[in-house]
């Protein structure tokens, strides 16, 4: 996924998050005269990298498609405290009865947007790169995914479809590492294979095996060194696998763990620990 493909389930998501919220309709938006015409102003309360912008014109142009949406800020820019996002034109109950959703999806996308940076930035010059997981809202997998992607990370596996990772109970299951990628090679399919190893033991058989990804769970500094030397010995000699640090990584020790060599850092926090950016939409008749 790229900043230039938006995912294709955006449409339903915004649909669905309508439906959840105007139900049989709003009767508050009952209380303006149908005909009577609004502006309105979104800004942001705090410094934040903005993603969403899509999302949130479509929940204008699904409710009412005469809605008119100026934005001041381009999709990943950063902004300032109490900065103009965009302005908004319309049928006032329209403006009245989509504020709320466009506004989750914007503070919401945003929020993961800005976090994914301030990772991003905590690594810069390294040569590592951070990597989303699978840990993220319900329903707005793909959306935080494309969020990732605007703060500057990468996105790891979109499910459980698009790649092979092979995790402790995968491997118990198949009665060992080596077994377990034999049968993950035996399926045939068009998809990269990943491992996940606890200890160097595991690690040395996934890059014999030459996986596509090595992921190295809670290792200490020292042995995640010693694992992404042996990564590199084996690439040097034609090998391709790439090694991922994955195990509760924070700000504060992802540049540790960043200048140990890895490739890439998997981090959960990125979509699950999230705070929404603060955000206010005035209207005015």
């Amino acid at each position: 996924m790229s900043l230039s493909r938006l995912p294709d389930d955006l449409h339903y998501t915004v649909e669905h998050a309508l439906a959840e919220d105007i139900g049989t309709g709003d009767v508050t938006a009952y209380l303006v005269p149908a005909g009577q015409y609004a502006r309105a102003r979104v800004i942001t309360r705090e410094a934040a990298v903005i993603c969403g912008q899509p999302w949130f014109d479509l929940v204008f142009r699904l409710i009412e498609p005469g809605v008119s949406i100026q934005w001041s800020v381009a999709e990943g820019a950063r902004v300032e405290p109490d900065q103009l996002l965009c302005t908004i034109a319309g049928p006032a109950r329209a403006l009245l009865t989509g504020e709320r959703s466009a506004l989750n999806f914007l503070q919401t996308l945003s929020g993961t947007a800005t976090t994914v940076q301030r990772y991003v930035e905590a690594v810069a010059g390294t040569g590592c790169r951070i990597v989303d997981t699978r840990k993220t809202l319900p329903g707005l997998r793909n959306a935080q995914k494309y969020a990732v992607v605007v703060g500057g990370g990468l996105n790891h596996r979109i499910g459980l479809y698009d790649g092979f990772l092979i995790k402790e109970n995968h491997i118990a299951a198949a009665g060992g590492l080596r077994q377990a990628i034999h049968a993950a090679r035996a399926l045939g399919a068009p998809v990269p294979l990943m491992a996940e190893a606890e200890n160097m033991k595991e690690a040395r058989i996934a890059i014999d095996e030459d996986v596509d990804l090595l992921l190295i769970d809670d290792f200490t500094l020292p042995e995640i060194r010693e694992a992404v030397a042996l990564v590199r010995d084996h690439r040097a000699c034609g090998g391709r696998t790439l090694v991922e640090y994955s195990g509760g990584a924070t700000l504060e020790t992802i540049r540790s763990l960043a200048e140990t060599g890895v490739d890439r850092i998997s981090v959960g926090a990125l979509t699950k620990h999230l705070r929404a950016i603060d955000l206010s939409m005035r209207v005015a008749a």
